[in-house]
């Protein structure tokens, strides 16, 4: 039997429900944003590199109140919303040159939210082939790239947005 070793998930699967606080509140309140790979702050979203993505370029934008559903954002804040992720895709589309995105919100954990009282939405960049056996079958990703070198390549398109 092959073996695919992956630490860096068990921090991950080993804290992801005794969390005291909100993960996206606490990023909000940092004011490192390098150190918290947050690539831009508006009025009422944010936009930070999830730290376990998907896929290469796996972005989040998030609401800056602390709310869990659709239901709770106001007008302008899922205006804000959809205007990042257009801005997302277009500084995706001209760095890494993926075939297509998924883009979306998980509420609720029997949706698959991950941090389920804090609204987030989704935005990966795909590549035709990018899921294989080994993310289907063996539940493991395979990064081309550090989280590191995918912030500095991103954060030029957000300094001015």
């Amino acid at each position: 039997m092959d073996r695919l070793w992956t630490p860096w998930r068990f921090d991950y699967i080993s804290k992801v429900d005794q969390a005291k606080s909100c993960v996206f509140c606490g990023i909000l309140e940092e004011s490192d944003d390098s150190a918290n790979h947050v690539l831009y702050r508006g009025k009422n979203v944010y936009l930070v590199m999830n730290l376990f993505p998907y896929t290469t370029g796996h972005l989040l934008i998030v609401a800056n109140r602390h709310i869990s559903c659709l239901n709770e954002a106001s007008d302008v804040e899922l205006s804000d919303f959809i205007k990042l992720s257009r801005h997302c895709e277009n500084a995706l589309r001209q760095e890494y040159h993926p075939n297509g995105f998924n883009m979306g919100f998980n509420v609720g954990r029997a949706a698959g939210a991950g941090i389920e009282h804090h609204l987030h939405m989704h935005v990966l960049p795909r590549w035709v082939g990018d899921s294989n056996f080994v993310s289907v079958v063996g539940e493991t990703r395979i990064l081309p790239e550090e989280l590191s070198t995918s912030y500095r390549r991103l954060i030029p398109y957000f300094e001015n947005f």
